[in-house]
């Protein structure tokens, strides 16, 4: 199995193909980086700048280059002895006209060949309460309600050679086979007048009417896909040679379509539209009526159903070949939880692709793991971002900074009860339909159960509402019989909360507990119990979902008293960690895990690295903080708009939000103001919607969106007469100070603690980009690799006089991307030491003893040292450097037994001797970190 030493993410779209990528391997290589991480590579819906949404899983997305350039690209990586870690997605595709299965399953229902790919409810007693045999699948993609779209003409009919079809914009879905005889029957007397009735044209349309009217009940679907081909074959040919037919189809196209002003018009399309295997509807009616499974609340991506064998073999049988022909070499999986199976899926997985690097997207709350029969090498790595976040944030200073959040803000709601809220809000909002699906499964579990005959609708659905915003973590992994500890312990607990919260739903709960835990009855038959298993495995899938949207997407937004630990798998309620809690969970990962991914920003993380690093630096003023935004928040209010003297925009709640993220993302640079100031607007806009308060992407309010960035525009105002700025400016400059010290310290960090180091696109310089989009902005890679040309170069002429420069031009990144090059290569070149070695902790001593992070990396007689300072608030100046024993004074670190008298640092290319204990100041002679490695005083400086 190759294991990377270091990977590169990459954001593929048509503005960055595989071309473009060629084009900076080299670069990667030199930076260190081993393998080249990308975002998914299939063919997705055109102008997609992410590629999940993909509707091909068997292609290669056009849009990124030809079968030719992806070859090349794969070429260049291994003339740089590199692999390829590819981003695969089994969960779901989009809905999309592109999706040659999906409308497949559209023009055919149950009938289609593709009718297990996806995973629908034919039959939802939601969508189809109507009556069993109307099977229609909800497409709630439209921009308004159905009834003004079609009279507004925006759904019509159109007919080419791919057949008859309705189109709203963009969308084009195929008309079922059976509903030609209702476009074609009408008119055809007049046709018949024109051609006669025994002309060969009209003979040959009768003969295809008697077709479309007598499909046999039993046809099989390979059969009824051949009567549609030919039918359409025999159409086109009609329509192609003779004028008058063509002239007869076209006029009922627009006969079928109406005229926009008069309602009536529009009756035969309407009753056209009732026939179809799909219902257009509203995109809100996808919240409250859905028979789909979908991406978390995403109408427009349909999930896939993985578990069946032939949809599994069909979907991954391109990235099968691709592995199999060493092309691609390592497999991230997208969304786990997201699979009605995922033990199952990852043994299937790697049944295909053998000893092959697998991890997962899988988000782990604070003391979970992963379940230990996935033989995979662990997940993308949140956990682990969580923890480093966390020791770079001061802990003590929690009591002071809530105090200062709830005095400015007014806000008191617990964290922990806000979650609960948040996901109460989405199950009745964006989940709604949803939770009335495992609703009316378990009603039918329960009817066959005497203790269970009276429970209602109504009741079941408030207790599984509870049971699921009561989850603590994303999901739990029951399958057939198996039952994981860990899982049955939070079942227990959940289910004991619940019945406290609704002691009225006592025996609901008590039951729907049993179902969990699969505590069958010896008289329940095979169908009924794998009735509770299906159910079980069902709700598992709606945990992870709900997490998601109303965690991560909702109160992460909602709850700002310190937003640098609002990240997507962490818990602002606890305020950081400790060293001893970082240790720890290294030590975890070094036993169980050592080869999972260890990520400070990805593509879904709220903010991106250095932001966090600098808003931590709060954590150590919060007296100073207190007093700056109390002073922000009298000067700006002149800015806000009241609304009926009982609302002034932005809520003080939005506002305080605002001047972290001012804090944590403002640039270095002058002249990235104008851009930014767009991008901050952008950032509040979508945080106020996800926060879901006064505006939501469902009900978008623009008048306190308007307030909001007229306030965000007069708050960045460059000018003179901005007294924001004069106090604002000062302030953020110094945080920002200190905040390059963290984000180097979090960067040695990343590299040499147990498990691969990613890194981002573009993270080899600061970080200070927002959420997405505006974490997939283009990559300048030109001048990244002009700064890396630049620092090899210096190294091998003068490190220290180069680390003079960059200490001096510190706000470019380069000094950055000089650590991560030094750290990469001491990594490369010790590989041994960081993929199998021990994970030491090493106790410091002295006057700043708390300021250190010190840990060794050992195998056999080799010893690494990393040594990363932190809360350096109270240990320099602004201006003054980190550097030396003035500095330091006698804080020391103790070495571990069997240590070495020499060490040499990787990052300077300094020696240094040492005992029992190393000198932090010594250590930290001319760079604000260290990484050093055990040597003989023979050997030859590295450089």
């Amino acid at each position: 199995m190759r294991i990377p030493t270091a990977t590169y993410r990459i954001q593929f779209n048509s503005a960055f193909n595989f071309n473009s990528a060629q084009k900076i391997i080299k670069y990667l290589d030199d930076l260190g980086i081993s393998d080249l991480y990308a975002s998914p590579i299939f063919k997705a819906r055109r102008g997609s700048n992410h590629g999940y949404d993909i509707v091909d899983p068997n292609q290669l997305n056009p849009e990124l280059g030809t079968p030719a350039d992806f070859a090349a690209l794969v070429a260049e990586l291994k003339q740089h002895n590199m692999g390829w870690l590819q981003d695969i997605v089994p969960n779901h595709m989009a809905y999309d006209s592109q999706n040659q299965y999906l409308m497949n399953v559209l023009e055919n229902g149950s009938n289609s060949v593709y009718a297990n790919y996806f995973d629908i409810s034919w039959n939802s007693p939601i969508v189809n309460g109507f009556g069993e045999n109307q099977q229609q699948l909800l497409a709630p993609l439209l921009g308004n309600f159905y009834g003004d779209s079609l009279e507004n003409g925006e759904i019509h009919v159109k007919y080419d050679q791919n057949g008859l079809s309705i189109n709203y914009y963009d969308l084009s879905f195929p008309l079922k086979l059976e509903s030609y005889a209702t476009f074609l029957d009408q008119n055809i007397a007049k046709l018949s007048q024109v051609l006669g009735r025994n002309n060969p044209i009209f003979v040959r349309l009768l003969g295809i009417l008697y077709i479309v009217k007598h499909i046999p009940a039993d046809v099989t679907p390979k059969e009824r896909q051949d009567q549609i081909d030919f039918v359409k074959g025999l159409l086109w040919e009609l329509y192609t040679d003779n004028r008058d037919f063509q002239g007869f189809i076209d006029k009922n196209i627009n006969f079928f379509n109406g005229q926009p002003g008069n309602p009536e018009s529009f009756n035969l399309l309407d009753s056209l539209l009732s026939e179809q295997f799909f219902r257009l509807a509203f995109w809100k009616v996808g919240a409250e009526e859905i028979n789909y499974r979908r991406f978390f609340t995403i109408n427009e991506l349909i999930s896939v159903k993985s578990e069946d064998f032939q949809v599994f073999e069909h979907t991954h049988s391109l990235i099968t070949n691709l592995v199999k022909e060493n092309q691609i070499t390592g497999l991230r999986v997208d969304h786990i939880d997201g699979l009605y199976n995922p033990t199952e899926y990852l043994q299937r997985l790697q049944s295909k692709v053998g000893d092959t690097y697998i991890i997962v997207e899988k988000i782990l709350q604070a003391g979970e793991d992963l379940p230990h029969n996935w033989s995979i090498q662990g997940t993308t790595g949140y956990d682990f971002l969580n923890y480093l976040n966390g020791i770079f944030c001061q802990h003590v200073s929690a009591q002071a900074l809530t105090k200062t959040y709830c005095n400015v803000t007014g806000f008191t709601t617990p964290y922990e009860q806000l979650t609960v809220d948040k996901k109460h809000l989405i199950l009745e909002t964006n989940l709604a339909g949803d939770v009335d699906n495992l609703t009316y499964i378990f009603k039918k579990i329960a009817s066959k159960y005497r203790y269970g005959n009276d429970f209602t609708i109504n009741g079941l659905k408030r207790a599984i509402a509870q049971i699921l915003t009561l989850f603590p973590i994303y999901r739990t992994y029951t399958h057939q019989s198996h039952i994981l500890a860990a899982d049955r312990q939070y079942i227990t607990a959940v289910i004991q909360q619940a019945k406290s919260n609704l002691p009225l739903l006592h025996h609901e709960l008590t039951f729907i507990e049993k179902v969990l835990l699969l505590e069958y009855e010896n008289s329940l038959t095979p169908e009924d119990q794998e009735q509770w298993l299906y159910f079980v495995m069902r709700l598992q899938q709606y945990t992870g979902p709900l997490m998601a949207k109303g965690v991560e997407d909702t109160a992460l937004y909602v709850y700002n008293r310190f937003i640098s630990l609002n990240e997507v798998g962490g818990n602002p309620a606890k305020f950081g960690f400790t060293i001893t809690d970082f240790h720890d969970f290294n030590q975890q990962r070094q036993t169980r895990w050592l080869n999972s991914m260890n990520t400070t920003s990805t593509h879904d993380t709220k903010r991106g690295e250095d932001v966090r690093a600098r808003l931590n630096v709060l954590s150590e003023i919060p007296g100073e903080w207190q007093k700056q935004v109390y002073g922000f928040c009298e000067i700006n209010r002149v800015h806000k708009t009241s609304i009926n003297k009982t609302l002034s925009i932005p809520d003080t709640n939005d506002e305080y939000q605002l001047y972290q993220m001012l804090i944590g993302a403002l640039p270095f640079f002058e002249r990235e103001y104008s851009n930014f100031n767009q991008r901050i607007q952008d950032y509040v806009l979508k945080a106020a919607r996800e926060a879901k308060l006064y505006t939501a992407w469902l009900r978008p309010n623009q008048t306190y969106e308007n307030a909001l960035t007229k306030f965000v525009a007069e708050v960045l105002k460059l000018s003179p007469e901005n007294k924001f700025w004069q106090k604002f400016l000062p302030f953020q400059q110094k945080v920002a100070y200190y905040g390059i010290f963290n984000s180097l310290s979090q960067t040695l960090i990343k590299i040499t603690s147990p498990g691969v180091p990613d890194f981002y696109q573009g993270t080899e310089l600061w970080d200070l980009s927002m959420v997405d989009p505006d974490n997939r902005r283009q990559v300048d890679f030109a001048i990244r690799q002009d700064h890396l040309k630049f620092i090899q170069q210096e190294i091998q002429t003068d490190i220290l006089n180069l680390i003079d420069k960059l200490l001096a031009t510190k706000e470019d990144g380069r000094i950055k991307l000089f650590l991560i090059t030094q750290a990469l290569k001491a990594r490369r070149e010790n590989i041994r030491v960081f993929q199998e070695g021990s994970y030491i902790p090493l106790e410091t001593g002295g006057k700043f003893s708390d300021h250190i992070i010190a840990f060794a990396r050992t195998h056999g007689d080799d010893q690494i040292i990393t040594i990363a300072p932190r809360f350096l608030t109270s240990v320099i100046q602004p201006g003054e450097y980190p550097l030396g024993l003035s500095v330091w004074d006698n804080t020391y670190i103790q070495l571990p037994p069997v240590a070495s008298l020499m060490w040499q640092d990787r990052i300077t290319g300094e020696k240094l001797k040492a005992d029992k204990n190393i000198m932090v100041g010594e250590a930290l002679q001319n760079f604000p970190a260290a990484l050093l490695e055990k040597c003989n005083s023979d050997q030859k400086t590295w450089r």
